[in-house]
Parts: structure tokens; C-alpha cells; sequence
């Protein structure tokens, strides 16, 4: 599990691509909870920064069981339909964000960024960051990922590693990555992953012989993701507008 404590840490800023400047960032590590806990903060939380009353956030998080529909999927992609995902015990959303058909689980790292990308953001150029904080933060683990040309996400040869799925409102981001640490990759023969039948998808743990754990892979994820888009630092910053951090 993503353990619970704040995290305030000097970034690495020898390589700041997308250009946000010297912005703080609130890292919130949630722990394990349901999908619809962590939409509604994500809600709650791009209505805040939009406003201003908050600085960027960053939510680090794993889930139950969960199968997620994007904008760009249907339910062809869902095999077996939501009864059979019900009798397996795991939930169902059609969200708001990008892509197709994706599972999250237990052992899985879930990124959540709400940042103000500022008027006229390139909205592809952050999708391809995002990606590339994924590749760097595997690089930690002496894992070589890439792109794959035509896809979203992060791979291994053919196996995805780590899927990406966005939405952009009037322009804070929401909803982000998640990258497979230590999960079961079974529940993947349930969907139709993002379109893509043809391929499979693995973890670090299964690419590694072992897990590093999931607070590892985070605190790398956390440091290449402030390198990336230069904030200055990760501050942990004061509980406001009643947002806790219990579950």
C-alpha cells in the first residue's frame, strides 16, 4: 500500500521540458481507496485550483478493483459485460478522460495530476510528458521503456507497463496515469485494453523477478514528475477547504 505521509523533498531541476516555471506542488498519497473516492477529490480539488485556492496537486493512490471506460471506448471493450465484473466483485465507471477500457488494482501506482497548464497549453505535449516522467521513473528501476508509435502509454517490447488517460478543462488537468508495480495482471483478460488485442501488458515486479514496493516506485515518480515540469519543490502545505487526507 502507498503509505499515507506527506512528502517535502528539494526537486531535481536540471531538466524542466514543459515549462511551468518554479510552481509548488501539494503531493497527497491517499492510500488504497475506492475509484469514486478518489474522482470526487480529483473533482473537489480541479474546482479548487481552477479558482486558485489551491496550488498544483499531485494524488498518488492505488484501488480496488476496478474496470474504467474512457471517452474513446465502448463497451465491446468490456468482455463479458459488467455482470461478469460484478460477479468478480469489481466496480464499473464510465469516466470523463481519454482512451478505452483500463483495470486498476491493489499493487498498482495511480497518478492523479491537477495542474494548471495556463491558457494555450499544449495539451498532447503534457500527454507525451506524462509519458516520459513514466519512462524516467522505470529507468530508476533499470527498466527500458518506451512509446509505442500510434498508442498511448508506456512499453515493454510489446507489453504495456503503464496506460495514460487525460481530460483538460478549461485547461487544469485531470485524472493522469497508473503504472503496473506489483498487480495481478489476470483481471486484464477481462477487457479489451484500450482497443488493443494484440497485445499484452506486464509490471515491474513480473519484469524484475520482485517489487520494489509501491512507495518506492512513488517517491521516483514524485521526483521525475517535479524534474519534468520544474516545480521548485514538493510541499506537503497545509490542509484547506476541508479537504482530509483520511479516508
Amino acid at each position: 500500500m502507498i503509505g499515507t505521509e506527506k512528502v517535502e523533498s528539494d526537486a531535481r531541476n536540471d531538466r524542466p521540458s514543459y515549462g511551468l516555471g518554479q510552481k509548488k506542488i501539494q503531493v497527497r498519497r491517499l492510500g488504497r481507496v475506492s475509484y469514486g473516492h478518489a474522482l470526487a477529490r480529483q473533482r473537489r480539488l480541479v474546482t479548487l485550483r481552477r479558482a486558485g485556492s489551491v496550488d498544483d496537486q499531485l494524488i498518488l493512490t492505488e484501488h480496488d478493483p476496478v474496470v474504467t471506460l474512457g471517452r474513446g471506448g465502448d463497451m465491446a471493450q468490456v468482455r463479458g459485460g459488467t455482470a461478469r465484473l460484478r460477479e468478480l466483485g469489481i466496480e464499473f465507471y464510465v469516466t470523463d478522460r481519454g482512451g478505452g477500457a483500463t483495470f486498476h488494482g491493489p499493487g498498482q501506482l495511480v497518478v492523479y495530476p491537477i495542474i494548471d497548464l495556463g491558457a494555450g497549453g499544449d495539451i498532447h505535449a503534457y500527454l507525451r510528458s506524462l509519458e516520459s516522467v513514466v519512462i524516467s521513473t522505470l529507468r530508476d528501476f533499470d527498466l527500458e521503456a518506451a512509446r509505442a508509435p500510434g498508442f498511448t502509454g508506456v512499453w515493454i517490447g510489446d507489453s504495456k507497463i503503464s496506460a495514460s488517460g487525460i481530460r483538460v478543462s478549461r485547461w487544469v488537468t485531470s485524472h493522469g496515469v497508473s503504472i503496473n508495480v506489483d498487480n495481478d495482471l489476470e483481471p486484464y483478460r477481462l477487457i479489451n485494453q484500450c482497443g488493443l488485442s494484440d497485445r499484452g501488458v506486464t509490471s515491474v515486479a513480473a519484469q524484475k523477478g520482485r517489487s520494489p514496493g509501491l512507495n518506492a516506485v512513488a517517491a521516483s515518480f514524485i521526483a521525475n514528475f517535479c524534474t519534468e515540469y520544474g516545480h521548485a519543490r514538493v510541499a506537503s502545505g497545509p490542509r484547506n477547504a476541508g479537504l482530509s487526507e483520511a479516508h
